[in-house]
């Protein structure tokens, strides 16, 4: 029994996490239109493998057939993405900061924004919401357990809407992962890399305890 019936998800990013989300998604019984920057062409051999519930498709299009969409692109592209297309969805932002990839972003060192939140000041009529940017691509498809189990691993989401961090939740069961809901955007930094939270596998009272932990950090 899963917490949502089949869906038409849009994936922007084809990389580790938006590939593997992509596969998991298709084996639930969900429609995936997966695009990345280079064009729907060179994910012919991706959807291929994927079967006839995964699409290829523009950036865009991706957007448009997503009754909710994930993005994971590199964080210094997020600009990229378009705006009209996600007006009132939900947008699970699955990005981390790593300075050395995107450059120097000002706000994000002086710890006055957070990575999603300039997801969300991007996409001012979005919901967005923090998900997958705590765990390895290929654990979401190796760790994910039947809900009760014991020691079952824990995954955090934040957003400023409620329904939008509860569609992350209902994710994140469906996929084997118990779900910790941190508060807004402006506590998302929590889950993020140089945490305790970051990519470590953990339960959910580990995870609530290792966010309790969670300390700003000025870039260095």
């Amino acid at each position: 029994m899963t917490n949502l019936a089949p869906t038409d998800i849009g994936i922007i990013g084809a990389g580790n996490i938006g590939g593997t989300l992509a596969r998991r998604l298709v084996e639930l019984g969900h429609r995936v239109t997966i695009a990345n920057s280079r064009g729907p062409e060179t994910l012919s051999e991706l959807v291929a493998e994927l079967g006839p519930n995964a699409t290829a498709g523009t950036v865009t299009e991706a957007a448009e057939a997503g009754e909710f969409v994930i993005v994971s692109v590199p964080l210094k592209a997020y600009r990229d993405i378009p705006v009209a297309p996600l007006a009132g969805k939900v947008v699970i932002d699955t990005n981390n900061y790593y300075w050395e990839r995107d450059g120097r972003i000002a706000s994000l060192d002086s710890d006055e924004a957070t990575v999603s939140g300039l997801l969300q000041a991007h996409l001012p009529e979005s919901k967005v919401a923090k998900g997958f940017n705590n765990i390895a691509a290929a654990s979401i498809l190796t760790d994910g357990t039947p809900a009760g189990t014991p020691g079952r691993r824990a995954l955090s989401t934040a957003s400023d809407f409620d329904d939008a961090a509860a569609l992350v939740a209902d994710l994140f069961d469906d996929l084997g992962f118990d779900a910790v809901v941190i508060g807004g955007l402006d506590e998302s930094w929590r889950a993020e890399r140089d945490q305790p939270a970051y990519v470590t596998p953990q339960n959910r009272e580990e995870l609530l305890a290792n966010l309790a932990r969670a300390e700003r950090l000025l870039a260095a």
